[in-house]
Order: structure tokens, then sequence, then C-alpha cells
């Protein structure tokens, strides 16, 4: 049994996309840029917003100077939007309860920034007492680089054996395996299984109680 498991944000715990596509497209109308179907988004979201930008961007307007125009039309509107339409995936709730009854440690490493990482977290799952909440932070790298995770590990005190990482994309896996630890695909977020499959992880769960039955925590 693990004695700590770190969570992925955006496609994980919650379901973010619908309110991560409004910001955007927001802020690219303003701009007069096109916007995009909201499942499109499913394709540019994992790396941090700026990267989301980018990839948001028409190709020949993929300058820093751009990302940065988008991002701040974006953050205002994503500060106050950001839960309109978010929720938690069925069974997460349940299976973040049960994970804390059974005295396992809990923390999330997000790519998302942190101001809107901590604010639905405290939103969404207040019952819960996370270790750590880290999204991405000036002078971090974001993820698939492991510092968040290895964070989060320094501070309950865990060696990589005792770790889980639970994530629904190849960026998550990518953490995981840099971290060291056992990583957990999610496939009911914005990625295909395949794209799970791909990258090997030490087990995918479909629902959110699979992740219990992998850590051989009985269910509540």
């Amino acid at each position: 049994m693990k004695k700590l498991v770190i969570f992925d944000l955006d496609g994980t715990l919650l379901n973010t996309i619908a309110d991560l596509a409004a910001a955007t497209n927001h802020a690219l109308q303003h701009y007069g840029y096109p916007t995009h179907d909201t499942d499109a988004y499913r394709y540019f979201v994992g790396n941090g917003i700026n990267k989301l930008f980018e990839r948001a961007l028409p190709e020949t307007e993929r300058t820093e100077a751009n990302v940065l125009k988008i991002r701040s039309q974006f953050i205002p509107y994503y500060n106050i939007h950001n839960a309109d339409l978010s929720r938690p995936y069925p069974g997460i709730e349940q299976v973040l309860h049960t994970l804390q009854a059974n005295q396992i440690l809990i923390g999330v490493a997000s790519n998302k920034y942190q101001a809107a990482t901590s604010k639905l977290i405290a939103q969404y799952f207040p019952d819960i007492q996370f270790v750590e909440v880290l999204g991405q932070r000036e002078g971090v790298p974001a993820k698939p680089d492991p510092q968040a995770v290895l964070e989060i590990m320094e501070k309950a005190d865990m060696s990589r054996e005792n770790v889980a990482y639970i994530g629904d994309s190849c960026v998550d896996m990518e953490t995981g395996k840099n971290a060291g630890v056992t990583t957990i695909g999610a496939s009911w977020g914005f990625r295909p299984r395949t794209e799970l499959e791909a990258y090997n992880p030490d087990f995918i769960a479909d629902e959110a109680c699979d992740i219990l039955r992998f850590l051989g925590i009985p269910e509540e």
C-alpha cells in the first residue's frame, strides 16, 4: 500500500475543459483571433497556460508577445469564471475521502498556475487535508519536470517506493517516471487511453474506484 498519492488536477480530479476553453476563446476573440471548439482544447492543455495560448494561436502568430497578450486577458477572466462549469469527475470525491480515512497522504501537482490551482482545490475539496497543493509557479519548471512531485515527497518525508502519481496525459506519465514513482493513468481525462498506454504506466484506471483497487484499499 502506498503512503502518499499525488494527483494531477485538470483532467484527473476536475473536468475543467469547458472553463479553460471559454476563457481562452474570450482572450482570442478580444484580439481578433479565431476561436476553437471546446473539444480541441483537450490537446492544447497539459503543459501550462503559456503553452496553451501558443497552441491556441494561429501558427503564424505564435510569438512570445502574443502569448503574453492572450495571458493578460485570460487570467482576469478565468479567475472569475474558472468554476462556472468545472466539476469533480464521478467518484473522485469518494476516492479522496477513502484515501484520507486510510491515513494515506494526498497531494496535488498541477501545471495550472498556482492561484487557480489553490482556489479550485479549496472550493471543490474543502474536507480533504492535502499535504501540499502545487501549481505552476514562476521560476519552477513545469511538468514533466518532476520538481513539484519531489517537493511534495520531501514535505511528506516519503521515499519513492511509497508514492503514486496519478494523471490523465503523457505529461503526467513522464512526470511520474521522472520522479521515479508508481504511475497511474486516468483514462477519463482529456487525452485518449492510447496516449497513456504508449507511456507504459504501472496501471490505468478507467474509473475513479479503480485507483483504490490498484492500491489495495477497500472501498468504503
